[in-house]
């Protein structure tokens, strides 16, 4: 079984991992989490409308799926996955362009693709895909966003 960069970096103690970021600039959990936070605000935000359904299809995605991943938690004792939860509802209630969240998501994954192997690109897109498909099926916008995204992976 091949262990990927963040199954390891998720798997050691959490003064290692403060050592390790200092010395290599790794991010925490935390912040590989808020980053997809901020893809999947993306993918939702793509046509200017979050839907009930796509926040609805991000919680559950994320209680059955990332949460399962990763057992790490924050400084406050929170599951570090739900902070892609945390920044989708802070991004929603503040509406920054779509295009600017996956801008961010987008410079985060080419500064550390080691934590992306293809398991992890894949999930992405399975999940991206749900929330664009969760009201209506997708639309143009999502489709754009959606093949962005694995633009992105690709290269």
């Amino acid at each position: 079984m091949k262990i990927s960069s963040l199954e390891k970096y998720l798997s050691i103690g959490k003064q290692q991992r403060m050592i390790m970021m200092n010395m290599s600039r790794s991010p925490q959990p935390e912040e590989f989490y808020q980053n997809l936070g901020r893809l999947f605000y993306a993918v939702a935000a793509a046509d200017h409308v979050i839907r009930k359904e796509e926040v609805e299809a991000l919680k559950e995605v994320v209680e059955k799926e990332w949460m399962k991943r990763d057992r790490s938690k924050d400084v406050y004792g929170t599951d570090s996955a739900l902070q892609i939860e945390i920044v989708f509802d802070w991004l929603d209630a503040n509406k920054p362009e779509a295009e600017d969240s996956f801008e961010r998501f987008a410079d985060f994954y080419k500064d550390h693709k080691e934590l992306f192997p293809d398991s992890t690109k894949e999930d992405l897109m399975v999940t991206s895909n749900e929330i664009a498909s969760a009201f209506r099926d997708k639309n143009k916008s999502e489709l754009i966003m959606l093949a962005k995204l694995q633009t992105l992976f690709n290269h």
